[in-house]
C-alpha cells in the first residue's frame, strides 16, 4: 500500500505531471493512446483476435447448415444489450479493488451525456502498481465470467457470451487508456489520487534526490 498522503505530495521531491478534469476524460485517454505502446497494441490485438474467432465460429455453424448469420447476430446482440446492465458491477469492482489496496471510502461519479462512469477513492494516494490493480480488476473479473458463461451456456447462447465479452472490452477502453498512460511513463515513479469535490485527478512523479 502506498505510504503517502495527499499532503506528502506537496514536498519538493514530487512533481505534478498531469491534471485530469473528469469531464474531459476522453481527450486524456485519446492522448494516452497517441503513443503506440505495448498496451495499445495488446488492446487492439485483443479486438482483432476476438473478431477472427467469432467470425470463424459463426461461419462454421453456417457451413454446417445449422444456422444463418442472422440468428447468430441476434444472440450476439443479446450480449451487447446485457453489457449495459454490467456498468454498475464494473464500477463496483473498481471500488472493491480500491479497498483491496487500502482505501477506506469509495464513491462514484458519472456523466451520461459524455457516457463516462467512474469509481474513486477521494484523496487516496496510490502508486502505479496499485493503480494498475484498480484499473484492471473489472476487465479481468468480467472476462473470466464471460469465459465461464461461454463454456456452460447451451447452443446459441454462447454467442451472447461473446457479445458480452466483446462489448465490455470496448467499454474498457478508458481503463486501458490509463494503463497506456502508465506505460508511457513506465520509467517514472508515479502517484495519483482523485479529488471528488473538484472533479479532478492528479498524477505526480517522485523525483530522486
Amino acid at each position: 500500500m502506498s505510504k503517502y498522503q495527499v499532503e506528502d505530495l506537496k514536498a519538493p521531491e514530487f512533481q505534478l505531471i498531469d491534471q485530469l478534469q473528469h469531464n474531459d476524460l476522453m481527450p486524456f485517454i485519446k492522448k494516452a493512446y497517441e503513443q503506440r505502446n505495448t498496451i495499445y497494441y495488446c488492446y487492439n490485438g485483443l479486438t482483432i483476435v476476438f473478431m477472427i474467432v467469432l467470425f470463424t465460429l459463426m461461419l462454421k455453424e453456417v457451413v454446417r447448415g445449422e444456422l444463418r448469420f442472422s440468428t447468430e447476430f441476434i444472440y450476439f446482440s443479446y450480449g451487447i444489450l446485457a453489457t449495459f446492465t454490467l456498468i454498475p458491477l464494473h464500477e463496483y469492482i473498481h471500488a472493491v479493488a480500491y479497498k483491496y489496496v487500502g482505501a477506506k471510502k469509495t464513491s462514484y461519479d458519472m456523466n451520461l451525456r459524455k457516457f463516462y462512469f467512474m469509481a474513486m477513492a477521494d484523496k487516496f494516494v496510490v502508486n502505479s502498481r496499485e493503480f494498475r490493480i484498480v484499473v484492471l480488476a473489472p476487465f479481468i473479473t468480467i472476462s473470466i465470467g464471460c469465459v465461464i458463461l461461454f463454456i456452460f451456456l447451451p447452443g446459441m447462447w454462447k454467442f451472447a457470451a461473446f457479445g458480452l465479452f466483446f462489448t465490455h472490452s470496448m467499454f474498457c477502453s478508458g481503463d486501458f487508456g490509463f494503463l497506456s498512460y502508465l506505460n508511457n511513463h513506465k520509467t517514472k515513479d508515479i502517484y495519483t489520487y482523485d479529488d471528488k469535490e473538484k472533479g479532478e485527478s492528479y498524477f505526480f512523479e517522485r523525483v530522486e534526490d
